[in-house]
C-alpha cells in the first residue's frame, strides 16, 4: 500500500521498515519484558545497572590511564588523565564489589545535588523577581528540588527503588510505542 502523502524521499525508508516490521515488534516486546522485570524485581535491576556501570568505569579508567601515558611526552598535564583513570577504576571496583554501598552513595550524592541546586534556584528566583515575570516558577522548581533531595536523603533505599521503577516504566512505554509502530508500518507492506 503506497501512501502518496509521504513523498518519494521517505518511501525507501518506509519500505525498509515495512519489510522488517517484525524487528520493531521484537525490539518492542523485549523492551516491555525488560520493563516488567525492572518493575517486578527492582533490586535485581539496580544491581545489574550498578554492575554494568562498574564494568564501564573500569574500562574507561584503563583507557584514560593509557591515554595519559601516551600523552606524557606531549602534554604537561598528562598526569590528570592518570588521576582520572585511577579514580574511575576505584569507582568501578566499588560498584562491582560494594554494590549496596555504591548505590546508597549515589543516591546521597543525588540528594545533595538536588538540595544545593534547589537552593540556588530559589536564590536566583529571589534575585530575578524584579527583572522577569513568572519568577515564582523558578522558585517553585527550586523548592521541589530541595524537597526531593530531602526525601532521597531521608529514604535513600526508596530513591534506588524509584530509579529502577522509572527505568521499568520508560522501557514499557517505549516498548508499547515500538510495537504500535511495527503494526503501523506492517500495513504499508507492498502487496
Amino acid at each position: 500500500m503506497e501512501n502518496p502523502a509521504l513523498g518519494t524521499g521517505l518511501q525507501p525508508a518506509l519500505r525498509a521498515l515495512s519489510e522488517y516490521w517484525w524487528v520493531l515488534l521484537i525490539r518492542g516486546i523485549a523492551a516491555v519484558i525488560f520493563g516488567v522485570i525492572a518493575l517486578a524485581w527492582p533490586g535485581l535491576t539496580a544491581y545489574a545497572l550498578l554492575l554494568t556501570f562498574g564494568i564501564y568505569a573500569i574500562v574507561d579508567g584503563v583507557f584514560a590511564i593509557f591515554t595519559g601515558f601516551r600523552r606524557k611526552s606531549d602534554d604537561d598535564r598528562w598526569w590528570s588523565w592518570l588521576v582520572e583513570g585511577v579514580l574511575s577504576i576505584i569507582i568501578g571496583l566499588m560498584a562491582l564489589f560494594w554494590t549496596e554501598s555504591t548505590a546508597l552513595a549515589l543516591v546521597i550524592w543525588i540528594a545533595a545535588w538536588a538540595m544545593v541546586a534547589g537552593v540556588m534556584r530559589i536564590i536566583a528566583a529571589i534575585r530575578l523577581r524584579n527583572e522577569i515575570e513568572g519568577e515564582w516558577a523558578l522558585g517553585l522548581s527550586g523548592l521541589l528540588m530541595v524537597l526531593w533531595g530531602l526525601a532521597l536523603a531521608v529514604m535513600p533505599a526508596a530513591g534506588i527503588l524509584s530509579l529502577t521503577w522509572l527505568f521499568g516504566l520508560f522501557a514499557i512505554v517505549i516498548g508499547v510505542v515500538m510495537i504500535l509502530l511495527a503494526f503501523r508500518v506492517k500495513g504499508y507492506k507492498a502487496a
